[in-house]
């Protein structure tokens, strides 16, 4: 019978992600990031081995990790992996303890979230109301994102059939497979409805030359089967450029960083703002409330008469 000293790192990692997989349904993206961190961490033990690491091993890791410069929010992620490795590695008997478990992460900076003010985001709606290439779904891509807060992996991925009947909310499928609604705005269910006709012709037109139907609200023929993450990001870029507006602030996430901030900042609380964007804990909503405070402190300082020097 083969001991988990006789097991190669790359083994350990390799079962450590598939239980992740099996057990807490982790995202793709998710175990590839576990993936590059512990092998990361392997390459630095050199022929050390995952039996035979000690906590003074994992606090030396961490040390050459801040030497080399990584931000804290790269090493805490990093601590969280090989923790987590270990407890799976103790759980299966492969070990007798946790190296890490006493460990401390570093802390994330504190560093809020980049935004856009209402002009900005009624730029990047009218840049994709006037695209030359498929300015539908592209008016579409952003009412409902704004609209809605979604992560840009829930938007590309939306099926179909949760835009069928003229929806008021759409079902959301979140992380950890979890489900939440969301309610649509007047002008994102009108550019649905427009794009999902425009989609229908077009899919309908395919399947008579033998494609099949796509599940998918915003199909593509790459190997998704969707609108990929990275196509949209640079699809918004684009969209800055035109509107005027720096692409540099730009990315699908400062979109969902707008819809909170101008939900709070007209009144809504911070529960429901909570509900809608997924997220597991409000402490993460709450950094909202410090992006409002900071905008209100640019506001007093920008134009207050006794803010001014003399």
């Amino acid at each position: 019978m083969t001991t988990a000293a006789q097991r190669s790192n790359a083994h350990w990692i390799q079962a450590f992600l598939e239980a992740q997989a099996a057990e807490l349904d982790a995202a793709t993206n998710t175990q590839l990031a576990y993936a590059r961190d512990l092998q990361g961490f392997s390459v630095w033990l050199n022929d050390s081995h995952f039996s035979t690491v000690s906590q003074e091993n994992v606090e030396k890791y961490l040390i050459w990790c801040d030497r080399q410069g990584l931000a804290k929010s790269t090493r805490a992620r990093r601590l969280s992996a090989i923790k987590q490795l270990f407890r799976f590695a103790f759980e299966e008997g492969w070990r007798t303890d946790n190296p890490a478990l006493q460990i401390s992460g570093p802390g994330r900076d504190k560093r809020l979230p980049k935004t856009l003010s209402h002009d900005e985001v009624d730029a990047l709606l009218g840049a994709a109301r006037a695209a030359k290439k498929d300015p539908l779904r592209t008016t579409c891509l952003m009412e409902l994102l704004y609209a809605t807060g979604m992560r840009v992996t829930e938007l590309v991925s939306l099926p179909v059939s949760a835009a069928r009947g003229d929806p008021r909310m759409l079902l959301v499928r979140g992380k950890g497979d979890k489900e939440r609604m969301v309610p649509l705005s007047p002008p994102a269910r009108k550019s649905l409805a427009v794009w999902l006709r425009a989609r229908d012709t077009a899919e309908d037109a395919a399947f008579k030359d033998g494609t099949p139907r796509s599940k998918f609200l915003f199909p593509s023929r790459g190997k998704l089967g969707h609108l990929t993450r990275q196509s949209f990001f640079t699809l918004i870029k684009d969209l800055a450029v035109i509107g005027g507006v720096s692409p540099a602030k730009v990315t699908p996430h400062t979109l969902r960083h707008a819809f909170a901030t101008h939900l709070l900042a007209g009144g809504a609380d911070l529960r429901s703002i909570q509900t809608l964007l997924g997220h597991a804990d409000v402490a993460t909503t709450e950094i909202y409330t410090h992006v409002l405070d900071e905008r209100l402190k640019e506001l007093v300082l920008d134009h207050h008469p006794l803010a001014k020097d003399d």
